[in-house]
Formats: C-alpha cells, sequence, structure tokens
C-alpha cells in the first residue's frame, strides 16, 4: 500500500514534442506495484499543451482545476474543473489550456505504456 502526498512525488517536465508549458507527476506506477493502472497528475500552464498525438490505449481524465479545450477528431470541446474525458485508444487528442490559471488534472492509463 501507498498513502502519500502527491507533492512528494517528483514533478517533471514532459519532453515530448509538440508539447509546452506542461509538467507531469507519476503518482502511481509500477515503479509502487501498481500491475495495472498508472495515475499522473498534470499541470498545463496558460498558454501550453500537450502534443498533438495518438496511441492504442486509452486515457481516463478527471479536471481538477482550470479550464481548456480538447481535440475531438477534428475539433475542440471545451472543459472545466470537475468534468471527466475518456480518450479512446488511437483517437488523436490535444489538451490545450485557454483560461488564465493553471490546468490540474488527473490522468490514468495502462501501467504498460509509461511515458511522458
Amino acid at each position: 500500500m501507498k498513502v502519500a502526498s502527491y507533492l512528494d512525488t517528483p514533478e517533471e517536465e514532459v519532453r515530448m514534442e509538440g508539447a509546452r508549458g506542461v509538467r507531469v507527476r507519476w503518482l502511481i506506477s509500477d515503479r509502487d506495484g501498481a500491475p495495472n493502472f498508472a495515475m499522473r497528475h498534470f499541470v498545463i500552464e496558460p498558454g501550453g499543451h500537450t502534443p498533438k498525438h495518438s496511441h492504442p490505449y486509452e486515457h481516463e481524465v478527471f479536471i481538477l482545476e482550470g479550464e481548456g479545450e480538447v481535440l475531438d477528431g477534428d475539433r475542440y470541446r471545451p472543459f472545466k474543473a470537475g468534468d471527466v474525458i475518456f480518450v479512446a485508444p488511437n483517437e488523436v487528442h490535444q489538451f490545450r489550456n485557454t483560461g488564465d490559471r493553471p490546468i490540474r488534472m488527473l490522468c490514468l492509463i495502462p501501467i504498460q505504456h509509461r511515458c511522458c
């Protein structure tokens, strides 16, 4: 079992090509013995965005703070604090901060796809 403050987990800059103003903390991962899912905490600064990309696994996202938009096919859809977002496998997606404060969000992915 792991019980810890998220602040005890190191924060890293996301260095994927196409990312700007994005940081991540791997809150729960294979390093903690998790066999199935990883939980990540992302911060996207105002004007920042994740890369536009796709991959063969899903994302399950909960928006804790802030507002922005997520690419859904060929259009962007707005989101705000309290929203949940499901990104299906192989779906092209990108999260963009359109507000004036940081976006803070939790993102869960299958454990075998550690990236970012």
